[in-house]
């Protein structure tokens, strides 16, 4: 199991404490250090659509130019994006022998590994 995402990230340590406090062993990625794996996210993209991928709330969104996020318009353009800035992703990314979480929420996780 391999979970994915930033580290300073206060969604993606809240996933990490959650797994850790129920003894769930994972692997770690970390965007920053490690890449964004390009494969996952297409997989993610065709499974739920790029739309459900990007956080648009988040700051480095809002903090792009008007112009950068009019130009996300399909899975392509979209991808480019959280090529060139793994922060636009929403996180974390929860990969369970391909079956995938994307952000975090007590329930989700709970209802995922069955609790």
């Amino acid at each position: 199991m391999k979970l994915y995402g930033i580290p300073n990230c206060s969604t993606v340590k809240k996933a990490r404490a959650w797994l850790d406090e129920r003894g769930i062993e994972y692997e770690f990625h970390d965007f920053k250090k490690q890449g964004v794996p390009k494969e996952l996210l297409k997989t993610l993209m065709k499974i739920m659509g790029w739309e459900a991928l990007l956080n648009r709330n988040g700051p480095t969104w809002r903090n792009l130019p008007e112009e950068r996020k009019a130009a996300v318009k399909n899975m392509t353009t979209a991808l480019a994006l959280m090529e060139e800035n793994p922060s636009v992703i929403k996180r974390p990314i929860l990969d369970r022998d391909g079956q995938y979480q994307v952000g975090f929420s007590e329930e989700n996780y709970a209802a995922f590994f069955g609790e």
